[in-house]
């Protein structure tokens, strides 16, 4: 049979599973999840349909080379649709689909919703661009050079702003419907201070993995018995943003410093790693049962919000946090305008363009080469669109995040 006759099949049982489970009641959520999200993250309950098929029940190894070898031929979206049509034929098949894809930083692809929260490759960064739609006070992140015709372009992640009274939010969800942060969707937030000058980065769960005890296939992020699905997920203070003030009122771009406290400077020093998540929490238990616990330190509360019961922020990471700071733009004579070198990606001047090296002492041994990589571009090239290209060490959602705060009005520093 060829890899084009297997493709099929997969398909066809694929949309099989899902008519039986439109008929049970159960389809409301899994077409959800599998429209808007990058692969689901859970297996829908498995159906007779599933159970009976002569495709759960294929030799180990005959099974492990249909699937390397779909993995392998399908590498760009939206053909590599199949690959998640695999991991949800059946237990077994969704297992060995999670063996053999691997993570971002070793493959250069965005598979699974897990993979927005791992670090990017190492070498040739991913690119995506940004959307923003005025009227709603949405942005979403897609998959691509720049937007295709047909709008079949693969959504990532989806931000909405909220204005309050002493700050400004931005939701981030898996869904663009659904940001609403007691949802299994929500993944984390941005919140400037009063005047945008500041920003905190927060994630729902721990950056740190190993923490984490995997031992429930919930598909929920809650025990109904233990906490209301109406509550808020916790948050995770990971990282900081700030834009110095512009008190002279000088020409020039915004000068912008990151500090990701989950992230250790050691992580782009030679043979060092970047924290990687293997999979998302289930529940609030585990979320409190995995925060790092050290002598003498309390976790901090998250208070922030009156509406909400308090929630343990993250520990930051031992060793020194990785710094990012603006690349130096210089100074065009001829066009009388700041210009960097965005190899193309960025075609229209804006305050908003900005590109983020490591921030490093001599004492961190970062070779130059590593101090002058650019590890996040951002960029506008029209009308309410922008291209943002990330790098390891930075995860698909912290890259978001920090090009979010770009949206927001600063007037003290322009």
């Amino acid at each position: 049979m060829s890899l084009k006759s297997i493709m099929r099949e997969l398909k066809e049982m694929k949309d099989g599973i899902g008519n039986i489970s439109k008929r049970r009641g159960k389809s409301k959520l899994w077409r959800s999840r599998t429209r808007s999200h990058v692969a689901p993250d859970q297996a829908p309950p498995e159906s007779e349909f599933a159970e009976q098929s002569p495709w759960a029940n294929l030799p180990p190894e005959l099974l492990l080379d249909i699937i390397q070898r779909v993995e392998e031929s399908e590498t760009a979206w939206p053909a590599r649709a199949v690959v998640l049509f695999c991991a949800a034929v059946c237990r077994s098949w969704r297992e060995i689909t999670k063996e053999i894809v691997k993570t971002p930083e070793q493959c250069g692809r965005l598979t699974f919703p897990i993979s927005l929260k791992q670090p990017g490759p190492r070498e040739s960064p991913i690119q995506c661009y940004i959307r923003r739609d005025r009227a709603t006070s949405t942005y979403l992140l897609f998959h691509g050079l720049v937007p295709s015709e047909g709008e079949r372009d693969k959504l990532l992640l989806a931000a909405r702003k909220v204005r309050r009274a002493t700050c400004t939010d931005f939701v981030i969800s898996l869904v663009a419907d659904d940001f609403s942060r007691a949802s299994n969707t929500y993944v984390g937030k941005l919140r400037s201070n009063f005047l945008g000058t500041k920003f905190t980065i927060y994630d729902s769960q721990p950056p740190c993995d190993s923490m984490i005890p995997s031992t429930t296939r919930s598909n929920h992020r809650f025990h109904s018995k233990q906490v209301s699905p109406r509550l808020p997920a916790c948050n995770y203070s990971i990282g900081t943003i700030t834009y110095e003030l512009n008190v002279l009122r000088t020409r020039g771009p915004r000068r912008m410093h990151c500090i990701l406290h989950s992230i250790p400077v050691s992580a782009i020093q030679e043979g060092g790693t970047a924290p990687t998540p293997l999979a998302f929490p289930q529940s609030i238990d585990e979320q409190l049962s995995s925060l790092p616990s050290s002598k003498g330190k309390e976790p901090v509360i998250d208070t922030s919000s009156p509406s909400v019961p308090a929630t343990p922020l993250f520990s930051p990471v031992s060793g020194e946090p990785l710094t990012l700071k603006n690349k130096a733009p210089r100074w065009h004579e001829q066009l009388q305008c700041w210009c960097l070198n965005f190899k193309g990606r960025v075609t229209v001047a804006s305050v908003k363009n900005f590109q983020l090296v490591a921030a490093v002492e001599p004492s961190h041994n970062i070779s130059p080469e590593e101090q002058e990589k650019v590890i996040l571009q951002f960029g506008k090239i029209g009308k309410d669109i922008f291209t943002m290209d990330y790098r390891y060490p930075l995860s698909a959602f912290q890259a978001f995040a920090i090009c979010l705060s770009s949206f927001d009005t600063k007037p003290a520093c322009e």
